[in-house]
């Protein structure tokens, strides 16, 4: 794993320390002086994780780490800050301003790698999220994260794996009114409930009688339901082993006995956040996929879908010899309605439509809107001689049973032609496929419409 590591401080010495470790584990380091100087590099330099000093003159870490976090071009990069200074007032202090976590002077070496070892894990997910959400975005796609509601107002739900049920009282005690904390004193059971219940955190103590938690953070990361789920260790003093090989796993953060209270609700916030973000980022991927194959008024996969998928489809039934077929439907004299109720009455027609099609339609069944009036519906497993039935029984009633158009609910009566062709023993191509559904469908609208014709494989 490599990374670009920014190291900020204002005594060249203590920047030489850090950058010879960093450099031994093969990341890429620059470094700064100031905080101004820290910021300009992270608005113009492609930065991973960022060693950020508390102590430094004109504006110290603290600041940096607030104007980092404020700005929505940085707000994503973990910030760790080292300091001399071991307060929990100063951690808590950081953790406010932003900080993903703290490190106190002098650095232990393995700390501080699997730190940033962790830290730039996360950060590698958080940036393949953000590109594909640019990515949407630049297509021309709604920025969901400006609009969306990610439920940031909302009390988290945060769950306590510990054997002693007066360790759930004490933290509930602390954290009252503001997070909703739920406890399991059983470590196996605590495992599907961690699964099933949604939860935006997990609080997991080290000491679980015969149950080895770092054995339960593995597992928990192996499975799709919770491999996102902040973890927070809480671990006894001198257990610095297993912490750092919890890092290694995947484990969030820790927190060691006796636990401050302002700085275990820190820690909380600053993991629900970061889950909340990246789960935006998800949403917001997983909603510009579906906006770029839907068709948006009804419904349907869209052409660009049809294109990519049905060649899959396609290549498999080759390969299976299986029989695989499609038609090609077209509204009789769409224009006429257009012309006479307007777009708005058309779009009824184009909505109620596909309505029909999916209830005449198997799951299985591909069915798009082609463009305009157009729609192609791919069937899988299934002989021309199928097809050209299934698609006489949607011509019938579709000429059956008029359709409600405008406020006014105007019946007005539809037709459709149908192009049916079937891929052939040998010597096949989508595009010959398309095209024979094509000249079928034009054989029908020229012979009068309101009719099926199957171009024989």
């Amino acid at each position: 794993m490599t990374a670009r590591i920014l190291v900020v401080d204002d005594i060249p010495a203590n920047v030489r320390l850090l950058e010879v470790r960093l450099l031994a584990e093969y990341f890429e380091v620059i470094t700064a002086s100031s905080g101004a100087e820290a910021l300009d590099i992270c608005e113009t330099t492609k930065v991973d994780v960022v060693l950020l000093d508390v102590m430094m003159p004109e504006m110290d870490g603290f600041e940096v780490c607030r104007r980092l976090k404020s700005d929505p071009a940085t707000a994503h990069l973990p910030v760790i800050m080292v300091t001399a200074l071991g307060q929990v007032s100063d951690r808590i202090r950081g953790l406010e301003a932003g900080a993903d976590d703290f490190l106190t002077k002098p650095v232990n070496d393995l700390q501080l790698m699997t730190r940033v070892k962790s830290l730039v894990r996360l950060k590698m997910l958080t940036d393949e999220l953000r590109l594909r959400t640019a990515t949407a975005t630049s297509i021309g796609l709604a920025n969901i994260l400006s609009r969306g509601d990610n439920g940031s107002d909302l009390p988290a739900k945060v769950l306590l794996i510990d054997s002693r049920v007066e360790v759930f009282e004490r933290i509930r005690s602390k954290i009252r009114g503001e997070m909703e904390l739920e406890f399991a004193s059983d470590p196996n059971a605590g495992f599907f409930q961690a699964a099933e219940g949604n939860y935006e955190c997990l609080i997991l103590s080290t000491v679980l009688p015969n149950v080895d938690p770092l054995r339960l953070c593995s597992q928990l990361r192996s499975l799709d339901r919770t491999r996102f789920l902040p973890i927070i260790l809480l671990a006894e003093q001198d257990d610095d082993p297993r912490i750092i090989r919890g890092l290694e796993l995947g484990v969030n953060d820790y927190l060691v006995r006796p636990v401050d209270p302002h700085e275990l609700t820190a820690r909380l916030y600053t993991q629900i956040r970061r889950k909340r973000y990246n789960d935006q980022l998800r949403a917001s991927v997983t909603q510009s996929i579906e906006m770029a194959v839907t068709d948006s008024l009804t419904g349907l996969h869209n052409r660009r879908y049809l294109d990519s998928h049905l060649q899959t489809l396609f290549d498999r039934a080759v390969a299976r010899r299986r029989p695989l077929s499609i038609m090609i439907v077209d509204l009789d004299r769409f224009k006429s309605i257009n012309d006479t109720y307007g777009h708005d009455g058309g779009d009824d027609v184009l909505r109620e439509f596909a309505r029909r099609l999916r209830q005449n339609m198997r799951g299985i069944d591909l069915i798009c809107r082609f463009g305009g009036e157009e729609f192609v519906i791919v069937m899988p497993d299934t002989e021309g001689a199928v097809a050209a039935k299934v698609a006489e029984r949607i011509r019938a009633e579709i000429a059956r049973t008029p359709f409600s158009v405008g406020r006014q609910g105007n019946p007005v009566e539809i037709t459709i032609s149908v192009g049916v062709s079937s891929v052939k023993r040998q010597d096949d191509s989508v595009a010959a496929l398309l095209k024979r559904a094509d000249l079928a469908l034009y054989e029908a609208k020229k012979n009068g419409r309101n009719r099926v014709v199957a171009k024989a494989a």
